[in-house]
């Protein structure tokens, strides 16, 4: 992991450990490695505020923050993020059939597009999943 001064002290340190429970090491490394003088006081930020502070709260389980994340990335059509979201509901105990079913309920309020483009997100990703299982 970079030594940039951002990316030191506690609250990064806790946001850091959460970030690779629920994302995985290699696609916080590689986050984190790609940071330069602009992004990375967003990635402190994200790190800090997201999961360091707001995930780290005991008011609600991962698996229920990850059900919540699914929907309202899902609204703003960031398929990206949706992606890394499913991975990430996946390791906090969302099961693929309620990722299906969370799709589902958006479809009706977030619109057609939206549901598409997380259906497709979400198959995308249950298909690498499948193929680095084979291959494990």
């Amino acid at each position: 992991m970079s030594n940039r001064p951002e990316f030191q002290g506690e609250q990064f340190e806790k946001g850091l450990q959460i970030r690779r429970e629920v994302l995985g090491d290699a696609y916080v490394d590689r986050s984190l490695a790609a940071a330069d003088n602009a992004s990375a006081p967003l990635q402190k930020l994200l790190t800090e505020w997201c999961w360091g502070e707001v995930w780290s709260r005991p008011g609600l389980e991962r698996r229920l923050r990850s059900v919540l994340n699914l929907g309202m990335i899902m609204a703003l059509n960031r398929s990206a993020e949706f992606k890394l979201h499913v991975r990430g509901a996946l390791t906090n105990g969302v099961t693929r059939d309620e990722i299906v079913e969370i799709i589902l309920q958006g479809a009706i309020y977030c619109g057609a597009p939206a549901s598409l483009d997380a259906m497709r997100a979400a198959q995308a990703v249950f298909a690498e999943i499948d193929a680095e299982n084979e291959t494990a």
